[in-house]
């Protein structure tokens, strides 16, 4: 059955893509950027929206200063370019993520949005590499390529006043989906799937905190929707770092 179900995933792929292309153009709300975080603590606007993004570069500093001496090892050298870049793409979002957040608008935005497709684009080749055991560097190269185009895409079409951000929603969907169905066709160690599952529902949750930015802050001010999106999207990298850290260790035992 599993044999079967290895053709699933591209199934899977080519569906939703047909569906983005007949479902047409997704616009961003035209209240986007009038977040719920409003406030100006030691001269930084947006305080907690801002420093919320600290986490990600400890993460990705963890990460990289933790698992680029075993990238030869047999249990991370299939994964790693994926994983690299994974890494680099959570680095850059801290300080993408923290620029944008200091005056929100769509020029700044674009910095925000890249380094977040780029880690998903990485997330997804690793994951890849690591199941089929195969150098995800191709698959990586590709995904990279892929997340500029999705933001490039968003924004020149914004630009065009008929902005379609379909490319960068997919590129964040697809792992979602991709990622449990291939560890489970390929058998992925037990604690891989539930890490990573783990993540994938910390970063759904996030997603939904993101919608009820107000309602959120409006319930437990000074928590805002969109500061708790930053500290639980954080918290789903360090599953996925923290996993792939204990499996060089195991390994290395």
């Amino acid at each position: 059955m599993r044999s079967a179900c290895k053709h699933t995933p591209f199934a899977i792929t080519v569906l939703i893509i047909g569906a983005a292309l007949w479902y047409g153009p997704v616009e961003q709300l035209p209240n986007y950027h009038a977040f719920a975080d409003q406030q100006t603590l030691y001269g930084i606007p947006h305080f907690f929206d801002v420093v919320s993004n600290i986490g990600f570069a400890l993460v990705a500093l963890w990460g990289l200063w933790s698992l680029a001496p075993a990238c030869r090892r047999r249990s991370l050298e299939f994964g790693w370019a994926g994983y690299r870049l994974f890494l680099f793409g959570l680095f850059l979002t801290a300080f993408g993520s923290a620029y944008y957040h200091l005056a929100p608008d769509n020029a700044r935005l674009v910095w925000d949005r890249l380094p977040i497709a780029l880690a998903c684009g990485g997330l997804l080749a690793g994951v890849y590499g690591d199941v089929k055991e195969k150098s995800s560097a191709l698959m990586s190269t590709w995904c990279a390529v892929i997340a500029v185009y999705s933001v490039a895409w968003w924004y020149a079409t914004e630009l065009l006043g008929e902005g379609d951000l379909r490319p960068y929603l997919l590129f964040q969907i697809l792992p979602m989906l991709l990622i449990p169905l291939w560890q489970w066709i390929y058998r992925a160690p037990l604690g891989d799937r539930l890490s990573f599952g783990g993540a994938l529902i910390l970063y759904a949750v996030a997603k939904a905190a993101e919608v009820y930015d107000h309602a959120i802050a409006d319930a437990f001010f000074p928590m805002t929707g969109h500061t708790l999106k930053h500290l639980l999207a954080v918290l789903a990298a360090a599953l996925i770092v923290g996993r792939l850290v204990c499996r060089t260790r195991l390994a290395k035992e």
